[in-house]
């Protein structure tokens, strides 16, 4: 589990670590309420789909809480599999540009979240960093607001790239941009790939 030092009186530790997401769902849908806009009508559609996907036997998440447990980030994904309903979606885009393949043997980074009372701390980096770092798969793609922003900064200064544009998902309001990149991902001020994986493995009972 690692930690990170609060900014300020008002901005108290974080420790970053697993979670039970599936357990603390309507928690990260509020901390994803805050951070990305959502109204109550999306956000019970999505608590739906997150309690699916995290049915997925090989589907990772961690948590950024605060020292009296308070969830305030999230990370969660899943290996890539090309008869998902997002896999099917971008496949044509990815395919007018040539990167098709990138939709085999990749983890995907489904939804990365930080309160904004919280972000530009680093949490989101940590997050990501720490979940791709204890996966299999060689490479990572996600998909994100097709508009220059934190979080696509955040995602170049990693390592991603953009594979297509454009991409328009049915029912959202924006287009988006799909990105990949090698794994383990990029460090901040660093060329090398040490990796410090996480485990996501349930703790041993005494005795």
């Amino acid at each position: 589990m690692a930690a990170v030092s609060g900014g300020g009186p008002h901005t108290p530790s974080v420790r970053i670590g697993p979670i039970d997401l599936a357990a603390r769902v309507d928690e990260a849908l509020a901390v994803q309420a805050v951070a990305f806009g959502l109204g109550p009508e999306e956000i019970e559609v999505r608590r739906h789909i997150v309690l699916r996907h995290l049915d997925h036997p090989c589907a990772r998440a961690l948590g950024a809480t605060t020292l009296d447990g308070r969830l305030v980030g999230f990370v969660y994904g899943m290996p890539n599999e090309r008869g998902q309903w997002w896999s099917t979606v971008v496949e044509p885009y990815l395919r007018a540009t040539g990167s098709a393949h990138w939709l085999d043997d990749s983890f995907v980074i489904t939804e990365l979240h930080v309160h904004p009372a919280f972000q530009n701390r680093g949490i989101g980096r940590m997050l990501i960093t720490a979940v791709t770092d204890a996966v299999d798969q060689p490479r990572s793609i996600l998909s994100a607001i097709d508009t220059d922003s934190p979080a696509r900064a955040l995602y170049r200064s990693l390592g991603y790239r953009d594979l297509a544009r454009q991409v328009l998902f049915p029912s959202a309001p924006k287009p988006y941009a799909v990105m990949g990149a090698p794994l383990p991902l990029r460090r901040k001020g660093q060329t090398g790939t040490d990796r410090q994986p996480i485990d996501f493995r349930p703790p041993v009972p005494p005795g």
